[in-house]
């Protein structure tokens, strides 16, 4: 059983307080969306202009609408938690947490004990409306852990509270893989949750050797994939080889799950606790249905701001039945090629293309793409074997027919690509 509830109880967290008062609160969501966003927004807005030095000093008073208030970034929080706060909050009465830093720029911030109540009700009851009883099911988590130290132990002791088995997505071996269904076939895992690069990779193993994980593991219902980027091919290897449903989940450490849904689907907004936008390069509100960078207001933290708080990535949002959703995920704000000629090529892409053209001409099992000059780029891949000659001229043509100009190739094999500490997979990168 997960203990989490509890061990919020006990820690001074008021889940029981904060699970009436999401109820409440989603009910006017559902009558009436608008009148309660701008209430909300206005409430928070209200609060830290009046109590946090920090996020007053940042507006200057020059606003007269919403889309006058300064869009907060990353870079904007690195000072010291202190200097962030609202007055009355310290340290020692908030939730303190650190982002994953997989976008360069990692802080910590905080919650005040209320709110971080309100965002763990809402994720159980986020993944109780998708069909998973996060009480009872034995989660089956593939994230990545530090090596050593408290902070291993912490992870360790959160599993143990949260009713959950993590594996170790570090080690790609066969015979890890191995090690994972024998697990599957002796533990009633209810559900799998984790970085889609990792999931993905297990499915592609268990498709080699022609399984279904829910026949080995009867007890499975659901797969939860989130962190990265989900394509199309990879969700359909995950249906057949994981045999259950999967849902995609697009949160951040900074706000808890921003929108849930079906995996190839729009995700539905938790509009409840949280307030998004989408922008222009210029910080102004695109139409529905274009594409820009994603902006998130917590509209119950009050110990710390996240007010128009770019969360780094691209997406799309658009309306059903009154309320907003996101249609369309599309990657990191910066994740760009940029070529001799000056032209900027969307990293999603083009990520996307060399996907496409490498799956049709070998058993590629993953690989990363990382642009060393204008003119060069390097393919790191793990397959069964290396790319013939011919192969690669394919991969070269290909190439040549999306960007338009001839540039230089390498092509990697490896055993193994690095990861995050946290164990996510960068699929593109530029070092220049």
């Amino acid at each position: 059983m997960n203990l989490i509830n509890l061990s919020l109880q006990l820690n001074g967290y008021a889940i029981a307080t904060a699970q009436k008062q999401l109820q409440e609160l989603r009910q006017q969501v559902e009558h009436n969306y608008a009148a309660y966003t701008e209430t909300k927004k206005t409430e928070i807005l209200k609060h830290h202009l009046h109590n946090t030095p920090f996020y007053r000093n940042l507006v200057n008073d020059q606003y007269q609408t919403w889309e006058d208030l300064p869009v907060l970034t990353k870079p904007d929080l690195q000072q010291a938690l202190e200097n962030r706060l609202s007055q009355g909050f310290s340290a020692k009465n908030v939730h303190v947490h650190k982002t994953s830093g997989s976008s360069g720029t990692p802080f910590i911030f905080a919650k005040d004990k209320f709110c971080h109540a309100l965002t763990w009700a809402s994720i159980t009851q986020l993944y109780s409306t998708s069909g998973i009883d996060l009480q009872n099911s034995y989660e089956a988590r593939f994230y990545g852990i530090p090596n050593h130290g408290a902070a291993r132990l912490k992870e360790r002791l959160k599993d143990r509270l949260s009713n959950r088995y993590r594996f170790s997505i570090f080690d790609t071996s066969a015979a890890n893989l191995e090690s994972f269904i024998s697990r599957f076939k002796k533990e009633p895992f209810g559900h799998l949750n984790g970085y889609t690069s990792a999931l993905v990779l297990f499915a592609r193993y268990l498709a080699e050797k022609k399984l279904v994980l829910k026949d080995l593991c009867p007890s499975l219902t659901h797969c939860i994939v989130t962190a990265e980027m989900l394509f199309k091919e990879d969700l359909e290897v995950l249906q057949q080889q994981f045999g259950v449903p999967v849902i995609n989940e697009y949160g951040a450490s900074e706000t808890g799950i921003i929108a849930i849904g079906k995996a190839g689907d729009v995700l539905h907004i938790d509009s409840s606790l949280l307030y998004v936008e989408i922008l222009d390069e210029a910080n102004k509100p695109v139409t529905p249905g274009t594409s820009g960078k994603i902006v998130v207001t917590s509209l119950f933290n009050e110990a710390h701001p996240f007010i128009r708080y770019e969360i780094g990535d691209l997406g799309v949002l658009v309306y059903q039945n009154g309320l907003p959703v996101l249609s369309q995920l599309e990657g990191r704000v910066g994740d760009f090629a940029l070529l001799p000629d000056g032209r900027k090529i969307p990293a999603l892409a083009f990520y996307y293309v060399t996907k496409e053209i490498m799956n049709d001409t070998a058993s590629v099992k993953e690989f990363k793409i990382i642009q060393n000059a204008p003119n060069h780029f390097s393919i790191n891949y793990v397959a069964d074997a290396e790319f013939s000659a011919q192969d690669v001229e394919k991969i070269k043509r290909a190439m040549l027919n999306y960007l338009g100009m001839e540039i230089q190739l390498s092509l990697n094999k490896k055993s193994i690509l690095d990861r995050s500490k946290r164990g996510k997979l960068k699929q593109f990168s530029r070092t220049f």
